[in-house]
């Protein structure tokens, strides 16, 4: 049974590059299979190594580097050659390639207007990817059947030894009614209870929370590889944040935590689709800009040409995003005296927000937050777009193969079951 993202998955986001301590009095057997999941997630993260370089980066010898990697050349998961090029005397080192074109999970993602859906080899390439419009209204459960409709089109083209290990689905928690309000609804098990419920036979489906998946794809292959204390924003129709401290995504007891965008920042301002007023994402999400802009408020389509105004020096567009600006940097300026992160990281909306009103948010940071707090704080532009929600859950899909690469039940395609 899948079950929701409670706590973060062994090594994602590892940001060492050795591997995990042995276990005291563990068997020969199991060291083995750690060694195997080290050599395998290094080659997973780094693309194409040679056996030198994880005889160096991981503090195994050359044998044992010689021996793990022929045991996953057997297992299907790598392939060995010689280097494309040799630039010294000597017997080149081999080099192991992850089998990306052969092993795959299932990434999907379910975010305000979008259901997508990506098959992504091992080694993070997206190997096909499929999309279609989400109507108002509809829930993430509402979502399943239609996202099950993508991953059925897209295994008609998959190679018949092609190897399924797992799949995950990044949810946003925040969908618009037809008649314009906001709902805000949590992203639970059902969810991926649902997906399996729409295929025969598969590994099944772990589900988390848009933000906290985009955060962990950073972290692994974006802006904030190598960071251990992350707050990655993420503006969509709201405004919500995966943090990762030290190392760890925090979750929260039920799952609800990065729900930033609900801090009251101005007890006077504009009413809050979750209740409340003058929450922080009425003052810096979409809809602010545009209201400042002078906009309709619900015209996603108009942010960019917002931007591009204020970009060409518009004087209402250039005040509107200094206005959004302005209180991004405050609500940020709170979060690193409370998280004291090492960098923050800007993703959807807010990332072109970001970059168009660096300077204003910078302003801010630069006297709010406690000295020791922003010292070495950095400030980052989300690197990875549109497609990190389905990079970061492809890495929730492939963790378990990668703590374990001889245990992990790898099942071939997905049979199909025909719709209801």
């Amino acid at each position: 049974m899948a079950a929701p993202v409670r706590a973060r998955p062994t090594g994602v986001g590892r940001t060492t590059e050795s591997p995990l301590p042995a276990v005291p009095g563990a068997s020969q057997e199991e060291i083995r299979r750690q060694n195997l999941g080290a050599v395998l997630r290094y080659v997973h993260l780094h693309g194409p190594t040679s056996r030198a370089e994880l005889t160096s980066q991981l503090g195994l010898n050359r044998s044992t580097i010689g021996a793990l990697a022929a045991d996953l050349v057997a297992s299907g998961l790598v392939t060995e050659g010689a280097p494309a090029s040799v630039r010294r005397a000597g017997r080149p080192s081999l080099v192991v390639s992850p089998r990306s074109d052969r092993v795959y999970a299932h990434a999907l993602s379910i975010d305000a207007a979008r259901l997508r859906a990506a098959r992504v080899g091992l080694g993070g390439q997206i190997l096909d990817l499929r999309e279609i419009p989400r109507p108002s209204g509809t829930s993430a459960i509402d979502a399943v059947r239609p996202l099950a409709d993508l991953v059925r089109d897209m295994e008609r083209s998959v190679a018949p030894d092609a190897l399924l290990v797992g799949g995950a689905v990044a949810a946003t928690d925040t969908t618009r009614e037809p008649d314009g309000r906001i709902r805000i609804a949590g992203v639970d098990e059902t969810l991926g209870v649902a997906l399996e419920a729409e295929f025969s036979a598969g590994p099944g489906f772990v589900t988390g929370d848009l933000a906290d998946i985009a955060a962990l794809a950073e972290q692994v292959r974006g802006v904030a590889t190598g960071i251990d204390d992350i707050i990655y924003l993420h503006g969509d129709l709201g405004i919500s944040a995966g943090i990762i401290v030290g190392g760890r995504l925090v979750i929260g007891h039920r799952g609800h935590s990065g729900k930033v965008g609900h801090m009251v920042v101005n007890p006077n301002g504009l009413p809050c689709g979750c209740g409340s007023r003058g929450c922080w994402e009425t003052e810096i999400s979409e809809a602010a800009l545009l209201r400042h802009a002078g906009r309709d408020p619900s015209d996603r389509a108009a942010v960019a040409e917002v931007l591009r105004a204020a970009a060409d020096g518009d004087r209402t567009a250039g005040a509107a995003v200094a206005q959004v600006a302005d209180w991004l940097g405050f609500g940020v300026a709170n979060l690193v005296n409370v998280v004291n992160p090492d960098a923050v990281v800007f993703g959807g909306s807010l990332r072109d927000i970001f970059t168009a009103g660096a300077d204003v948010v910078r302003e801010r940071l630069d006297t709010m937050p406690l000295p020791a707090s922003r010292e070495y704080l950095r400030l980052r532009a989300a690197a990875l777009g549109r497609d990190a929600v389905l990079i970061g859950a492809a890495e929730l899909a492939f963790d378990k193969l990668l703590a374990d690469p001889l245990n992990v039940g790898v099942v071939g395609q997905m049979d199909p079951v025909d719709p209801i």
